[in-house]
C-alpha cells in the first residue's frame, strides 16, 4: 500500500521505548538504522527523555549486542576522578591508587561505552576523548604504555553542544567526532499523545512491583496528566505514576493522588518583587515575549516554563529552609532531579540534610 509523502510506516517497537508519535517513530527508525554500524552517536534531549534507553537499544540491536554495555555519568565526577574512571590508572599514580586499575574504556572492549552528560567534561579531558575516538588508543593515568581498544562510543547531552562550542567550553573537533549520527529525543510536552500509553505502561509495571491493583484511571486524572507540561519529562511521569500506585486507597488512579502542579493547582508561593503568583509571572513573560519576539517565537514556551520553574524551585527551597530532600518531596520530584535543576538554573543548592 502506498503511503502519502511524509507519513510514517507502522512503528517497529524497541524494548523499553514507549510512544507512537511521529517524533518517536523517527527515533525508532534512526536507532535501528544506526545500530547496524559502528558510527559514533550523539543523543540530544532534555533530562528525563530516555537517552540511556536509546543508547542501550542501539547497543543491543548492534553486532556488539553480546558485548559489554558500560555507562559513565560524566557529570557525577570531578575531572581527575573521571579521567581515572574512563582510562584507568596504575599504582602510585595519585594518592589512594594502591593498585593498577582498568578503566571503563577497557571494560567496554568489543562493546559500547555510553558517555552521559558529555557536556560536563573539561577541555583537558576532551583532548583524551578525542584521541580515543580517532586512534582507539590511550594510556592509563600515570602510565606510558599505550592500550588499544575496540569500543563504540555513544554520547549524550542535555544541552546544545554547539552553544557550548561557541562558548569555547567544548572542543569543536570533538563535537564533530561525536556528532556523526545525532538523535534528538523529544520532550514529553511535544508528544502528549504518548502520555496515555506511558501511563498505562508504568501503571502495569508498578502494580506488579508493589503487588497493587490500580486498574483504572479517572477521567480528571487522565486529562490533568495530558495537560501538564512535564518539565522532568518521562522520568517525572514515571515517578508520579509510581507514587499514585503506592498511595491509591482503591483500584482507581484519581486526580487527588497527583501532585498539585500536575493537577493544575495554582502555586501559592509569592514571588519576590512581584507581589503575585506563578501565573502572573507567566502572563508577564508571555506579554514580554509577544512584544520582543513576536507570537510565533518557537522558544517562547520553553523560556516561560524555564523562568517559572526557576522561581518555583527557588521559593520552595527557601520555604523548606534550604533542605533539598523536603523541597524535592513538596515539588513531587526526586532529589537528584532537584540537584540537576539547581545547576541548570544557577541556583544555590541549600544543604542535603534530611
Amino acid at each position: 500500500m502506498l503511503r502519502p509523502h511524509g507519513q510514517h510506516p507502522d512503528p517497529a517497537p524497541i524494548a523499553g521505548l514507549i510512544g507512537t508519535s511521529g517524533a518517536m517513530l523517527d527515533v525508532y527508525a534512526t536507532t535501528r538504522k544506526v545500530a547496524a554500524s559502528n558510527a559514533s552517536v550523539l543523543l540530544l534531549g532534555e533530562t528525563g527523555t530516555g537517552k540511556e534507553l536509546v543508547a542501550r537499544a542501539i547497543h543491543e540491536l548492534s553486532p556488539r549486542g553480546t558485548g559489554p554495555f558500560v555507562r559513565v555519568n560524566c557529570g557525577a565526577l570531578s575531572e581527575s576522578l573521571l579521567e581515572s574512571e574512563l582510562f584507568g590508572h596504575v599504582r602510585g599514580a595519585f594518592t589512594g591508587a594502591v593498585s593498577n586499575r582498568a578503566g571503563r574504556f577497557e571494560a567496554a572492549h568489543t562493546g559500547t561505552i555510553f558517555l552521559d552528560e558529555i557536556n560536563s567534561t573539561t577541555p583537558k579531558l576532551q583532548v583524551k576523548l578525542l584521541r580515543v575516538l580517532q586512534e582507539r588508543e590511550f594510556e592509563r593515568v600515570g602510565d606510558t604504555e599505550t592500550i588499544s581498544v575496540d569500543t563504540r562510543v555513544i554520547a549524550a547531552s542535555n544541552r546544545d553542544l554547539l552553544d557550548e562550542v561557541a562558548k569555547e567550553t567544548f572542543r569543536e573537533d570533538l563535537y564533530y567526532r561525536l556528532n556523526v549520527v545525532p538523535i534528538v529525543l523529544p520532550p514529553l510536552r511535544s508528544r502528549r499523545d504518548d502520555i496515555p500509553l506511558l501511563v498505562g505502561h508504568f501503571l502495569a509495571h508498578y502494580n506488579l512491583e508493589n503487588d497493587r491493583g490500580v486498574a483504572t484511571i479517572h477521567k480528571d486524572a487522565a486529562e490533568a496528566m495530558v495537560r501538564y507540561h512535564w518539565p522532568g519529562n518521562v522520568r517525572e511521569l514515571q515517578n508520579v505514576v509510581e507514587r499514585c500506585v503506592v498511595m491509591a486507597p482503591g483500584d482507581e488512579l484519581t486526580a487527588d493522588l497527583l501532585p498539585p502542579a500536575v493537577r493544575g493547582d495554582r502555586a501559592s508561593v509569592p514571588l519576590p518583587g512581584r507581589g503575585g503568583d506563578l501565573d502572573s509571572l507567566a502572563r508577564d513573560l508571555v506579554e514580554q515575549g509577544m512584544t520582543t519576539s513576536g507570537p510565533d517565537d518557537d522558544n517562547l514556551f520553553d523560556r516561560i516554563v524555564s523562568r517559572v520553574e526557576r522561581e518555583l524551585i527557588s521559593q520552595m527551597l527557601a520555604a523548606c529552609g534550604g533542605v533539598q530532600l523536603k523541597a524535592a518531596a513538596r515539588l513531587g520530584i526526586n532529589r537528584n532531579t532537584l540537584r540537576k535543576k539547581l545547576l541548570e538554573h544557577g541556583l544555590e543548592g541549600g544543604d542535603d540534610a534530611a
